[in-house]
């Protein structure tokens, strides 16, 4: 983009009470069948709207089709079965019961290929589209098949790239996506999770985005942060294999985190999506506060590779919260903005 200071978010927002259970990561859908696809092509009318009427600069479908981040894509690839089911932590921090990974992992079709026709339809700003990252997937599934979680990641990789391609051709702009494993097990991301992303934007023709934070706004997320300590440096040992990625964005959490601010130098020349709005909060907050974060980034990340964002997704928030929470990030931006082109 030509603009100085694009906004965007993560990814998810809310939904609309009418489509699914609402402030939850894992909603039920309120519909089925044909009224369900129609439903879900209404919501993605409608969040596009609430970011253009916030001001929002690249916008995305809000993930408005999908029942969560990560196994909307999982349950349409065949080799992963959900009705057989196994406990296992997820990042460390609590229990989920998973599918199983009970043959060759294989892509029947593209999954979000025909959501994102729509949404180009629907508007000429520049379009995200998110998909998991290898390690979140893993993270999110029992292997009873491979045993082993390099050999996995290339697997999903693949898989990844396919669809990636085909959302580029679609009109999508930039193919971001989601690892907040990347936060836990830092040591697998140099030996394994960075080669895998690099496989997944192989031959990509569209700017690709790693999106890497500390979680949603929910008590198993704010939980383990509080025993981080008063500071955050995770970002310091992942960085340096990811500056040296083929990844063209690195979208990180900062507000009202410990993360310290200089750890952004280790990926200078890359575009960064500071995360310049609270998740874990309603509390809105003040443009003042998204400009005054987005200024000590100015520090670190060179001005037109700024691109002010959220810290996560906002799919957990009240839809009333998440839309002031966009208007306070254009409105920050737009300070910045202005304050540099006097």
């Amino acid at each position: 983009m030509n603009k100085l200071f694009p906004t965007s978010t993560v990814g998810s927002l809310p939904k609309p009470s009418w489509l699914a259970e609402t402030e939850k990561l894992w909603p039920a859908w309120k519909l089925e069948g044909e009224a369900l696809i129609e439903a879900k092509q209404d919501a993605l009318r409608v969040t596009l709207q609430e970011q253009i009427q916030a001001g929002i600069d690249i916008v995305s479908d809000g993930e408005q089709t999908r029942q969560h981040f990560v196994t909307t894509f999982t349950e349409n690839l065949d080799g992963v079965d959900f009705e057989k089911r196994q406990t296992m932590r997820i990042r460390n921090r609590y229990d989920a019961q998973v599918p199983t990974i009970a043959g060759a992992v294989s892509r029947k079709k593209s999954v979000f290929v025909e959501d994102a026709k729509f949404l180009r339809q629907l508007t000429d700003r520049p379009i995200k589209w998110t998909l998991p990252g290898p390690m979140t997937m893993i993270d999110t599934l029992f292997d009873g098949h491979y045993k082993d979680r390099a050999t996995l990641a290339m697997v999903l990789a693949e898989i990844l790239n396919d669809e990636a391609k085909e959302l580029a051709k679609a009109g999508v702009d930039i193919i971001q996506f989601d690892e907040p494993a990347f936060n836990v097990f830092i040591d697998e991301v140099d030996e394994w999770g960075v080669p895998a992303l690099n496989r997944a934007v192989e031959g990509l023709t569209c700017e690709s985005a790693v999106h890497i934070c500390y979680g949603y706004g929910i008590k198993a997320n704010t939980d383990w942060k509080k025993t981080l300590g008063s500071e955050w440096r995770h970002y310091e040992k992942t960085f340096p294999s990811i500056q040296k990625s083929n990844i063209d964005i690195i979208s990180l959490e900062y507000q009202n985190s410990n993360v310290p601010m200089e750890l952004m130098e280790l990926i200078r020349g890359k575009k960064v999506m500071v995360g310049a709005i609270d998740v874990a909060t309603q509390t809105i907050e003040t443009p003042e506060e998204v400009a005054n974060t987005l200024r000590k980034a100015l520090q670190f990340v060179d001005a037109d590779k700024l691109y002010p964002c959220t810290n996560c997704g906002m799919a957990p928030l009240p839809r009333h919260v998440a839309r002031d929470k966009l208007k306070a990030l254009h409105d920050g931006a737009a300070i910045l903005r202005n304050e540099l082109s006097n």
